[in-house]
């Protein structure tokens, strides 16, 4: 790869993540940037170093080789900002958290919280663009959550197949739904419904930091997250898939100690596709000795799309670690 062609991503990734940056900083009247809520004209300042920031990441996560490190760690450090920003918020430090009513920092708020107070929140509307714009992406570069559940599974992933997995997945989702028109219906006192979502929040984190270590792989975003089934059933609104080539797999199976997210069980290699669990993170493609996983959008080369496809989701990344408040 020659020095031009390095370049080329991060530079068309900086420059996307400043026109989505600029036209919040100019579009929206109540400051979104946070260094603009402390000094005049500080947005444009951290508009630049978000900038650069996705650029650096992008640079880095163009070679498969380095995708699982960079991705792993500057998610997490996505994650750090959000809880650092929101617990500087509930300190007393009122400019690092959104305007607008506080709710739990557990994904499944993204769901159960606007049914039961009747309309979107603003991490509702970036949770769906991120799902139109780049698929599940929103489970392995966005949620503040599962950055956690993803350091919790780095050792050894176990090769067979999560049991019971869909029926953990949809159980959790209907009653996660169902319980939120049912504290609606019931006019549940917003305290007690804050507290059943802590509870719900708490065994999460339990998956987390017990089950999901215990595997090596993400039980907690595969299994347990309704916010994680619903990306799961809504990913083919959005072009980008990811496929195993019939001509060049030699079924050695290699990929499956490499996929957290359950999604590259032996039935999946012989079907030549990944399972709906599927986040396109990538962490497989350089595991695959004879190159035969590979990206696709439309009629793109398998090139072509994974550059697309880091494009959208790293300029999303670096867009949203700006803008993700509470």
């Amino acid at each position: 790869m020659t020095q031009r062609k390095k370049l080329r991503l991060p530079l068309l990734v900086f420059l996307f993540t400043l026109f989505l940056l600029s036209f919040v900083q100019m579009k929206v009247e109540n400051p979104m940037l946070l260094l603009e809520r402390f000094i005049k004209g500080g947005g444009w300042v951290e508009i630049g170093i978000i900038g650069l920031y996705g650029g650096l990441v992008a640079y880095h996560m163009q070679f498969p080789q380095k995708v699982h490190k960079w991705r792993k760690y500057t998610w997490f450090a996505f994650s750090v900002v959000f809880f650092s920003q929101l617990l500087l918020g509930l300190s007393g430090f009122e400019k690092f958290l959104m305007t607008g009513k506080l709710h739990l920092p557990v994904p499944m708020m993204i769901l159960g919280g606007p049914i039961y107070r009747g309309h979107p929140s603003v991490m509702t509307i970036l949770f769906l663009s991120t799902v139109i714009l780049s698929g599940p992406s929103w489970c392995s570069h966005l949620c503040y959550f599962g950055a956690i559940d993803s350091l919790a599974a780095g050792g050894k992933t176990k090769r067979t197949p999560m049991r019971n997995k869909w029926a953990l997945k949809f159980t959790v989702l209907i009653l996660v739904v169902a319980s939120a028109i049912a504290l609606r219906w019931m006019k549940v006192p917003v305290l007690t419904a804050t507290l059943i979502a802590a509870g719900f929040g708490i065994i999460g984190l339990g998956i987390i930091l017990f089950i999901s270590r215990k595997e090596g792989r993400m039980v907690h975003c595969s299994a347990y997250c309704p916010i994680g089934t619903i990306v799961n059933l809504t990913r083919f609104i959005n072009p980008f898939r990811m496929h195993i080539d019939d001509s060049s797999c030699t079924d050695c199976m290699v990929c499956t100690s490499h996929c957290k997210y359950d999604a590259l069980n032996r039935s999946d290699i012989v079907n030549r596709k990944p399972g709906l669990t599927c986040t396109l993170c990538g962490d497989c493609v350089s595991s695959c000795h004879s190159n035969s996983i590979k990206y696709s959008f439309l009629k793109l080369s398998p090139e072509a799309a994974r550059n697309l496809y880091l494009f959208l989701t790293i300029s999303l990344h670096a867009t949203t670690m700006a803008l993700a408040r509470m």
